[in-house]
C-alpha cells in the first residue's frame, strides 16, 4: 500500500440487501466489508447470494493500483451497476469473485 493508504477486509455480521427499484439483486448474511482510505465502506457479496441471472457482463474494466482490475455487470436500465475483482492483488485476495454494488441496505 502507498504511504497513508490502507485497505482492511473483515467478515460482516449484519444482513445486507441490494435492491434496484423493487427487484432484489442480492441478499447476504456473509458479506465482506472492505474499508479503504478515502472511500465509503464497500460490501463484497459472495456470488451465491447474488441474482447473477439478472446481470449481464459489461465490457467495462477499471484498474485500481491497490486491488487490481475490476470487471463489471449491468442491468438493462443500469450500466455497470456491480463489479468484482476476478484476480485481485494478494493483499485483498479475500474479495476474489465477490460482487460489490454502489447502494446496499444494511440491517
Amino acid at each position: 500500500m502507498a504511504d497513508g493508504h490502507t485497505i482492511t477486509i473483515e467478515q460482516g455480521t449484519r444482513r445486507v440487501r441490494v435492491l434496484h427499484g423493487d427487484q432484489v439483486l442480492a441478499e447476504s448474511d456473509r458479506p465482506l466489508l472492505l474499508r479503504e482510505t478515502g472511500c465509503p465502506v464497500r460490501y463484497y457479496i459472495p456470488p451465491e447470494d447474488v441474482r447473477l441471472d439478472l446481470l449481464t457482463p459489461s465490457d467495462t474494466h477499471t484498474y485500481c493500483p491497490f486491488k487490481g482490475t475490476a470487471s463489471y455487470w449491468s442491468l438493462p436500465d443500469a450500466a455497470d451497476l456491480v463489479w468484482a475483482y476476478p484476480d485481485p492483488k494478494p493483499d485483498v485476495a479475500a474479495i476474489k469473485d465477490h460482487l460489490c454494488f454502489y447502494e446496499v441496505e444494511v440491517s
